[in-house]
């Protein structure tokens, strides 16, 4: 068995749905008044509401922390494992993290707070909003079996929001390639930002050429898309659909997250 389905269960499309952490404290939005007590609080609330929904994973993410960095400060680790470890008693689903856009700091992050899947940019070399993007698979992979987190599923992002790549190889070309010589666990394929949706037509081409390789969707599924998307994707990765109005930056919306899953559930078939 692999550790995908290790962590999810043989023949399974999970919908992993994203914990946002209010900025972390040194990031130009955090939130001084109400401080860690207050980014706790607030992701115990939508921790709370997306495992009442009935999610079948969530994902602990940095995303208010704006601009971005390819380098994170170590407080910004060290606060989102001590803001995950406040909650690991209610967790009661499997939980990933991601620290972005950092594959050695969610490698550290994972293994600190014992969690079963990160996801990151392994693999490429993009020209992005923070500059030059030139991530590392071989040492983040030596690193996750230096602090022995081996259980750990990697998710990989081949398709990196805020960045275009500079390979000239096809999305499925250069998807297919990471396989060969990076071995994720899993493939995510993303829209040009957070929020916007995947082209259907690139997800088909990076399942064609992947029929073995689990293929989901990373960004941008929403409720009216979510059935189309599950036909062709072995799972997805949700945000943004499952908060009020469809606002990134605001809090889940339990009736919203209840009626995706729904919805999910229907085009699962379970």
């Amino acid at each position: 068995m692999s550790r995908f389905e290790r962590v999810f269960g043989a023949g399974r499309k999970p919908v992993i749905a994203m914990v946002h952490l209010g900025a972390l404290p040194g990031t130009p939005l955090h939130d001084a008044a109400r401080g860690v007590e207050g980014i706790i609080a607030d992701a115990r609330a939508d921790l709370m509401a997306l495992q009442a929904a009935g999610v079948d994973a969530v994902m602990f993410g940095n995303e208010n922390d704006r601009p971005y960095e390819l380098k994170v400060d170590t407080a910004s680790t060290a606060t989102m494992a001590y803001v995950v470890g406040r909650l690991r008693g209610e967790i009661t689903v499997p939980f990933g993290v991601n620290v972005l856009w950092d594959p050695m700091a969610s490698i550290a992050l994972a293994a600190a707070t014992g969690a079963a899947f990160l996801r990151e940019i392994f693999t490429g070399t993009y020209a992005s909003d923070m500059g030059v993007w030139a991530p590392d698979a071989g040492a983040a992979q030596r690193y996750q079996h230096r602090l022995g987190n081996t259980g750990c599923a990697l998710l990989y992002n081949v398709s990196a929001e805020f960045a275009g790549s500079l390979d000239p190889r096809s999305l499925p070309d250069r998807a297919r390639s990471a396989v060969f010589s990076s071995i994720p666990d899993a493939v995510l394929v993303s829209g040009a930002i957070t929020g916007e949706a995947a082209e259907m037509r690139d997800l088909e081409a990076v399942k064609r050429v992947l029929p073995k390789v689990p293929v989901l969707a990373n960004t941008g599924v929403k409720h009216a898309t979510i059935a189309d998307v599950l036909r062709v994707a072995d799972g997805c990765i949700v945000g943004s659909a499952l908060k009020v109005g469809g606002d990134t930056w605001a809090a889940v919306d339990a009736e919203r997250a209840k009626d995706f899953m729904d919805r999910a559930r229907a085009a699962r078939g379970y």
